[in-house]
């Protein structure tokens, strides 16, 4: 397979800086390696970067860097659905509100396609925030509802040319949402799990319902992994850590299942904060994840015969 690696340095979409620093940050872990080890051909992109912006004003003063994250999310979602003409492309973040331009320019993609589109939100939170609902101000909370085609994104956003279907998305590792986001996300047909559902069934379970719906679609499959869905003891390179997280296992029990299914097209890693990492840890960690996804395995396992 053709990989392609998208540094996107944005930072501006959260509250503490750092964030620009992620994509040298999985390079230096040996992200391209690690991919090359696994026999796929790997194309480094280079990072992208934003020139005009266009001055954008909006009713809710605590929004922040709005222009920016709107001149991001038109490039990014350019780059998005050009580079996966021929190929898996991997977004190096970057703070979260990349995924508004990762994920429109994928779908854009899908359609052309004719094929459904579906998303895999790995994250403490939902970042289902509206630019009237957002308290914070801070951007990277508003991803999922501004490419489900949530109100109140125009004129200031991009018009999506394909939104996507919120019964298409699926959320794991949910265990931090504003009122605000629980009322609107109740509203949609948005599949989540929090950590609750992963306590009482297990990851497996959970994610291997959802990848049957989208192997039954012949649907193409976007992986949001932010660094905030696992445990801040295994990741704490995020300005975002929320207890109670994913383990060390249980991701890269996904990660191996996403591999299996074979159905996964585009990814996004994001929220790797150096600045606040333990000499490269977390940054080593999203490495080994993505190489999981990809098809690092401990030990191949045929089926037997007694």
């Amino acid at each position: 397979m053709l990989c392609k690696l998208i540094g996107i340095p944005l930072q501006s979409g959260a509250s503490q800086l750092g964030c620009e620093m992620g994509p040298s940050a999985l390079r230096i872990a040996g992200l391209r390696q690690a991919l090359t080890d696994l026999g796929h051909q790997v194309s480094d992109c280079g990072n992208l970067a934003i020139s005009e912006q266009r001055r954008r004003d909006h009713p809710n003063e605590k929004i922040h860097d709005l222009a920016e994250i709107v001149a991001w999310t038109e490039v990014i979602a350019e780059a998005a659905y050009r580079e996966s003409c021929d190929a898996m492309p991997i977004f190096l973040g970057g703070d979260h509100a990349l995924s508004a331009g990762s994920v429109s320019g994928m779908a854009r993609r899908a359609a052309e396609k004719g094929r459904p589109f579906f998303v895999l939100w790995l994250d403490a939170h939902t970042d289902f925030h509206t630019l009237e609902t957002t308290n914070s101000g801070n951007l990277h909370g508003v991803p999922v509802a501004y490419f489900t085609g949530q109100p109140g994104f125009e004129p200031y956003f991009p018009k999506l040319e394909r939104k996507v279907d919120a019964a298409n998305v699926c959320m794991i590792g949910i265990r931090s949402v504003d009122t605000a986001e629980r009322r609107a996300i109740q509203q949609t047909d948005v599949l989540v799990h929090d950590m609750r559902a992963i306590d009482e069934n297990g990851v497996a379970a959970l994610l291997r319902e959802f990848l049957k719906r989208v192997a039954g679609a012949n649907g193409m499959l976007h992986v949001s992994l932010d660094v905030d869905f696992l445990d801040p003891a295994i990741g704490p390179a995020v300005g975002t850590t929320v207890p109670g997280g994913a383990t060390f296992r249980e991701a890269h029990l996904l990660m191996e299942m996403l591999y299996d299914s074979q159905l996964v097209t585009s990814l996004d890693l994001v929220e790797l904060n150096p600045f606040l990492d333990e000499r490269g840890r977390t940054a080593t960690m999203l490495v080994d994840l993505t190489a999981s996804l990809m098809g690092r395995k401990v030990l191949d396992r045929p089926t037997r015969r007694y």
